[in-house]
This record gives structure tokens, sequence and C-alpha cells, in this order.
């Protein structure tokens, strides 16, 4: 099911933006969320499950929004610089993505301390089903600790190469 999410994802991504390059671009921040669930997984001995599947599901959809909300965070930067007529050589791009970047620390900070405060106590908690919510649980906290350190920086490197290329000075 995993693959089939992914599929889903890029094709959704794809319907959205209608680029290759900005769904690829997206597509990029989940494998570093994926990783972060793999180690929180293997740290607690916890083997794959369909429990554990579900929570790489969740972590997935989260990923793909951090991806979503930097991506729009670095086109908005950029096209305000644009409009104030401040976007006329490669240091003003990476001007615009480095604040495009920083606007995103804050909200993503909240989102992430909110996440892993939620599942927190599935993770420690007791009682009936406890243990199959723990494998579901545990891939999203993984994830939250990688994933929005790892996009905060990958992604707007990536936005950097891409852009960079095609980069029309002056307009």
């Amino acid at each position: 099911m995993i693959p089939v999410t992914l599929m889903i994802i890029f094709l959704l991504l794809y319907l959205n933006f209608r680029s290759i390059t900005e769904t690829m671009i997206v597509m990029l921040s989940l494998p570093f969320a994926l990783v972060g669930g793999l180690w929180l997984l293997y740290l607690l001995g916890y083997n794959l499950s369909i429990a554990s599947a579900v929570g790489f599901i969740a972590l997935a959809g989260v990923a793909a929004e951090f991806g979503v909300v930097m991506l729009l965070y670095l086109d908005n930067a950029i096209s305000k610089r644009k409009e104030e007529r401040r976007f006329n050589s490669e240091r003003d791009l990476i001007a615009a993505i480095e604040e495009g970047a920083v606007l995103r620390v804050r909200p993503k900070a909240m989102t992430v301390a909110v996440i892993v405060a939620g599942l927190l106590p599935i993770m420690f908690g007791g009682g009936t089903g406890s243990e199959v919510m723990r494998r579901i649980a545990a891939p999203m906290v993984g994830g939250m600790i990688t994933a929005p350190l790892l996009s905060m920086i990958v992604l707007p490197v990536a936005y950097l190469l891409l852009h960079r290329r095609g980069m029309k000075v002056g307009g």
C-alpha cells in the first residue's frame, strides 16, 4: 500500500502544480521523513507491519504537506521580489529562497510540536490496543524529527538548483 500511496500523492501533486519539476521537488522530502520513521522503528525494536505501514502512510501525507507549503512560500517570496523589481540576479534568487524558507520555520516547528505532543501519549500509553497504536505512532514521531529539518535544507537547495538554470533575469 505504501507505493500505491506514494503514487497517489505524486498524482495529486502533479494535478495541483501542473509541473513535474515542482512535483519532484515536493516528493524529494518524502524519503527523509520515511527514513526517520524507519530509524525509530529500528530503535524501538518494532518490525514492519500493517500498523507501521499505516503510520508511514500518514507520515507521507504530512511530509508532502510540508513540501507543498514550503514550495508555496518560496514561490511567493520570488513573486514578491519580482513585483518589487528586486529580482535581477542569481543573488536575488538566493535571497528570495532564504526569505521564503525562513518564513516557514515557526509554522513548521509549531506543526511538528503539536503532532509529536499528540503522539507521545500513544507511544507511552498502555491499555487495550496500545501495542498496535504504538506501531502506528512510531513512524510518525520518527518522521517528525527528520522531515522538517531536512526539508528546510533539501527543498530550498533543490529549488535553487532547478530554478537557477531557468531564471529569467529582471522578469
